[in-house]
């Protein structure tokens, strides 16, 4: 982190000391806590006599003086943008270097489903999961070359731990003897990862239309002679045989 500006604004806290003999030295740390697994706070402090003066602390994301003339320095430097910027700066990058040191490969899954209101029937998502760094490059290619059209795709949104998540849609026309494929480019990839769509041959389908239909039919003959049994039930009378 670049932490040369924030420690010189940071060191006008040196400023509250009184004139004393005792006085030893004064340093500035910046360092993270962990408070859970996935979580941490940046810390800028500023001590003098061994006594801490005042602080940055990522997750109130402002400076704060714990004494008078501290607490006047504190709040000159939150209304400094410049200073507040640097600092989230400082903790983005305390993140990244405190939790990775080298990328994560991104998890990619292919899947289609009906869009409603579409004007082509069928439609493609393509996700990558939990990868690092956040910058990812994911397109469409239709026979090997990259379709521009119809596509859209989400930023790159958080997936826990500070990792990433992105999907992109694609809605097309199939056609008959045409490849289409999910293109991933990150920096964890030694080179790009491509997904290629299967969609169930019509056999498999076929199939699975005549067990759907076969159950369903089974289903209403099953009711149809429930209601049949019922009606007949209900007309009879019982007569005691002893």
């Amino acid at each position: 982190a670049t932490l040369e500006p924030v420690f010189l604004a940071l060191s006008q806290f040196f400023g509250c000391r009184t004139q004393r003999i005792d006085v030893l030295f004064g340093y500035i740390v910046g360092h993270c806590q962990f408070t859970s697994s996935d979580d941490l706070v940046y810390l800028a402090q500023v001590y003098f006599n061994k006594k801490l003066m005042g602080e940055y602390n990522s997750t109130v994301g402002k400076y704060t003086g714990y004494t008078e003339k501290a607490s006047e320095i504190a709040d000159g430097l939150n209304k400094n943008p410049k200073m507040l910027k640097q600092e989230k700066k400082n903790y983005e990058e305390s993140i990244i270097n405190s939790t990775y040191d080298k990328s994560v490969e991104p998890s990619v899954s292919l899947s289609s489903f009906k869009a409603v209101d579409s004007k082509h029937p069928s439609t493609l998502i393509c996700s990558a999961y939990k990868f690092f760094p956040k910058q990812i490059r994911v397109t469409w290619l239709r026979n090997g070359k990259e379709v521009t059209s119809d596509v859209t795709s989400t930023e790159e949104m958080p997936n826990g731990g500070w990792l990433y998540q992105i999907h992109t849609v694609l809605e097309y026309t199939p056609r008959l003897g045409e490849t289409i494929t999910c293109k991933v480019e990150h920096a964890s990839l030694m080179e790009p990862l491509l997904y290629e769509w299967e969609p169930m041959p019509e056999s498999q389908r076929n199939k699975i239309a005549v067990g759907t239909a076969g159950l369903l039919l089974g289903l209403v003959i099953f009711v149809g002679g429930l209601i049949y049994y019922k009606k007949n039930s209900s007309g009879r009378t019982l007569v005691p045989t002893g």
